[in-house]
């Protein structure tokens, strides 16, 4: 099923896939709007995932702290290094873009969770390296919110270990 979503998400036109980025960055910002958390774990995308660069600007220009996640252990939970727009990148072992300077934060609030397929449950299907699973065990779990092409949706079950997320936002809403 990765493959196939990996392929599906590939295939998607340039066009579209601009287009869908920006609805998806307009939902964001309205969901933010909500839930107005102060500090928001976010993503930089790899593998043709949703680019939220606009809503990253817009959130930030609104006072919000990024957080991008960091992998410190391997099999343990995620960590988060404070970032700002424009601040140098590196890539990990892992071939992820985290700060150059690493500044380790505590848990945000919040999470922006990219999501390879999703389904009507709330769960995700990731690429299977259980990061974000084992970050949700963490206490007190922070509010979720999946990001994802309307595409993606799928039918699939979950293990004892997944957690639900509490949304999910895609270019629909």
């Amino acid at each position: 099923m990765r493959r196939q979503l990996l392929a599906a998400r590939r295939n998607l036109s340039a066009e579209t896939r601009t287009q869908w980025d920006a609805d998806i960055c307009r939902h964001i910002v309205k969901w933010w709007h909500t839930a107005r958390v102060d500090t928001l774990g976010v993503y930089w995308p790899l593998r043709d995932e949703p680019d939220l660069h606009a809503a990253y600007a817009e959130l930030a220009r609104l006072g919000v702290r990024l957080l991008l996640p960091v992998v410190l252990k391997r099999d343990a939970p995620l960590d988060f290094a404070a970032w700002r727009i424009g601040e140098p990148l590196v890539k990990d072992a892992m071939g992820i873009a985290v700060p150059a300077e690493l500044r380790i934060e505590p848990y945000p609030p919040a999470l922006l969770v990219p999501c390879l397929g999703f389904n009507t449950a709330g769960y995700r299907l990731g690429y299977g390296g259980g990061f974000y699973d084992r970050t949700l065990e963490k206490e007190p779990r922070p509010a979720t919110v999946g990001i994802a092409y309307s595409c993606l949706a799928a039918e699939f079950g979950s293990d004892g270990h997944d957690i639900a997320l509490d949304r999910i936002i895609t270019e629909l809403g």
